[in-house]
């Protein structure tokens, strides 16, 4: 009898991203995987557990923490990295605000997102980083969609989207200069269903945030955002409780969450299944402008 070895598309985009993962660790010296306890970064974190089983994984984990985070997604670092035996280095916005690296923003729209390149960057130099694995993802935003598995990042770790490489037959060039380095997506070809579907498959642990809970929220340009002693509402901005989950999580400040009763993976993978709107479209960060995120990304951004 012939053995069935056809894989389905689940387990073809897990073989994609643990190649990709296999060859930054044989490409480079010294890679970083950023860590920020969302869904996509706990999905990365798996894949390479995966990768190099029964060793530990490779790569540091490095989380920018604006200061601003849900509870609940620290307390999921932490204990991963408890878990899995990671070491994590932390690069922290507040310190850089103490010190005076960058300068907080303020007013009713103040997020302390935008702070996050300099810390980022900062981190990486420090840490003499060669190569930053992220968990973006094509289908996220427009300017994502331009990112090859290999991205470039010069000396002062700018993006060119006109200057990039080709990546044909899965062959990818890692060469560059001192000072210089990569970002590396292994997931970029993933959508949101293929995550949460992935995810229920694996029987992933996940935070709290992404399944519907009461919540007290108000409403600002069109989306729910969740009450917080960070977040300053405006008079007319009145708290109201909600069943609410996040669809991707980031600073509280621009963090939209969703109107849901998705209490189970199931429940997520039917309610993304017929969504209309994006996750991206409840982060208030990429409303500023039509280019925010590829703007972000040029200066260095994840």
């Amino acid at each position: 009898m012939t053995a069935n070895y056809q894989l389905n598309h689940l387990r073809e985009l897990e073989s994609e991203s643990i190649f990709v993962l296999r060859e930054v660790a044989a490409q480079f010296e010294n890679p970083v995987l950023l860590f920020s306890g969302g869904k996509d970064s706990i999905l990365m974190v798996h894949l390479a557990v995966k990768a190099f089983h029964p060793a530990k994984i490779p790569f540091t984990l490095l989380h920018v923490d604006t200061g601003h985070n849900f509870q609940e997604t620290i307390d999921y670092r932490d204990q991963l990295v408890e878990r899995i035996g990671a070491n994590l280095v932390v690069g922290s916005v507040q310190e850089a605000i103490d010190n005076g690296m960058v300068r907080e923003e303020t007013g009713f729209n103040a997020t302390r997102n935008y702070l996050q390149t300099a810390v980022l960057l900062d981190s990486l130099e420090k840490g003499k980083y060669d190569a930053a694995l992220g968990g973006g993802r094509r289908d996220e935003e427009k300017a994502r969609a331009k990112e090859r598995f290999f991205s470039h990042r010069d000396e002062f770790g700018q993006w060119d989207p006109k200057n990039q490489r080709p990546e044909l037959w899965n062959l990818f060039n890692g060469r560059k200069l001192y000072g210089e380095h990569f970002r590396v997506f292994p997931i970029s070809n993933w959508t949101e269903l293929d995550v949460w579907q992935y995810l229920a498959v694996e029987q992933v642990e996940l935070p709290s945030l992404y399944f519907a809970h009461k919540r007290q929220v108000f409403k600002r340009d069109g989306m729910l955002l969740a009450d917080s002693e960070v977040l300053p509402r405006r008079p007319e901005e009145k708290l109201e409780e909600r069943m609410v989950r996040c669809r991707t999580i980031g600073d509280i400040t621009c963090t939209g969450v969703w109107e849901s009763e998705a209490s189970t993976l199931e429940d997520i993978i039917a309610e993304v299944s017929i969504a209309r709107q994006t996750e991206r479209g409840g982060r208030a960060d990429d409303k500023r402008s039509e280019t925010a995120m590829e703007d972000r990304k040029k200066q260095g951004y994840f």
